[in-house]
């Protein structure tokens, strides 16, 4: 059972964060957090889903910079 607990729904993503499950989906089609469909429902990867919220928390306002933050092999 220890590999479950690096996983949480996406709604527990969202309780964790404060990120609104929409944007989660987003971020799991771009790829920014790792994720795996089971059945109907999505898992975040929990170390995963921490450490883009610590990226983002980290640039601040850059994170708006419309040159963009986000380099072609992320």
């Amino acid at each position: 059972m220890g590999e479950l607990e690096e996983w949480v729904s996406t709604e527990d993503a969202a309780r964790l964060t404060g990120y609104h499950i929409k944007y989660l989906r987003e971020l799991i089609r771009k790829g920014r957090i790792v994720a795996r469909k089971v059945s109907r429902d999505w898992l975040v990867n929990r170390q995963s889903l921490l450490a883009y919220r610590a990226k983002m928390d980290s640039l601040g306002t850059a994170k708006h910079d419309p040159r963009g933050v986000w380099d072609a092999s992320e």
